[in-house]
């Protein structure tokens, strides 16, 4: 596997990263495998992938408990990621009813958290999940450079934060890395100024849902393909008519593909790592032929030509990525 620094002063982590959110229960409506997810696991770091990514948030703490089963005896292959700041006033483990929560008290006693749940002494790297609107960036991010002298963080990053106030944290401690969504289909962060003030202040980004949320993979043929609580049922890019018009991208991509002897999902990684060094994206699955499919994206070149087909698509997207009232 091939190895990218992670911003402009950050340590080398594999190209291509593992998200493990989809290993937890209450996300894709399909029951969970603890064993096979493990074996996931083990099979990236085999491959080189060190990069893993979890979170408080998902499964509602089994994700983090799962993660540190997988890494038991090789944590030091692994580069750890995990993010707080997102709650659930009614408990549970769904994804419809969340809330941010950017508190210095809710950074210590997550993070005290976590640690226990990964069963390991520090993480890598900790994000701010989502930036809560009525916590000033600059105290949470205060809270969190104080974990970062402690011992028990290495490295701070924000979630789906806008360019001022990556700006703002930044300014408080080194902000190694933002997490956004980025796909062929998701291009907001080249829109509105994030990328750019990325590039500029030397910080990664790490594209989660690289693979549109699995839409461009190819998979899925109509919207009756995802389970009835399949949050993604939620999206406006999965509702039936938006859906049936949006897999006109797909069957563009896998002109390419077919072109390249690739899958559709290896052309829609590669074109994400086309957009530079300092990105890093995170596609998850649950099984390893999946990830040994996205692994191998990063030998697939683009040319010229292709990377400016694979950008028109933006054009056919049909549908927001969250429903107005998110």
């Amino acid at each position: 596997m091939k190895q990218q620094q992670l911003g402009r002063n950050g340590p080398r982590v594999s190209a291509i990263g593992l998200g493990l959110m989809g290993m937890s229960p209450g996300v894709y409506g399909l029951p969970v495998d603890e064993a096979k997810s493990i074996r996931v696991i083990h099979r990236a770091l085999d491959l080189g992938i060190n990069f893993l990514d979890t979170a408080e948030l998902y499964g509602a703490g089994h994700n983090e408990e799962l993660a540190g089963k997988a890494i038991a005896g090789r944590r030091g292959e692994v580069f750890l990621a995990t993010k707080f700041g997102i709650t659930r006033p009614g408990g549970g483990s769904g994804y419809r009813q969340l809330s941010t929560d950017g508190r210095p008290d809710t950074v210590r006693r997550s993070i005290e958290g976590s640690l226990r749940r990964l069963r390991v002494e520090y993480v890598d790297l900790y994000y701010q999940h989502r930036i809560d609107p009525n916590v000033p960036v600059e105290e949470t991010v205060g809270a969190m450079a104080q974990l970062v002298r402690e011992g028990k963080v290495r490295h701070l990053g924000l979630s789906e934060a806008n360019a001022q106030t990556i700006r703002r944290a930044h300014a408080v401690h080194p902000i190694l890395a933002v997490q956004s969504e980025f796909s062929l289909w998701s291009r907001d962060v080249e829109e509105n100024g994030v990328a750019a003030t990325l590039l500029e202040l030397g910080i990664a980004l790490v594209p989660f849902s690289p693979l549109g949320r699995g839409f461009l993979s190819g998979e899925l043929r109509s919207a009756d393909d995802l389970p009835q609580d399949d949050f993604r049922r939620t999206l406006p890019r999965f509702s039936p008519d938006n859906f049936a018009k949006n897999l006109e991208i797909v069957a563009r991509v896998r002109t390419i593909a077919d072109a390249k002897d690739a899958t559709p999902a290896q052309i829609a990684l590669a074109w994400v790592l086309a957009r530079g060094d300092t990105v890093i994206p995170i596609p998850g699955t649950t099984r390893i032929e999946r990830l040994e499919e996205n692994a191998a994206a990063v030998n697939i070149s683009l040319t010229p030509a292709e990377v400016d087909s694979l950008d028109a698509l933006a054009q056919y997207v049909e549908g927001t990525r969250y429903a107005v009232n998110r």
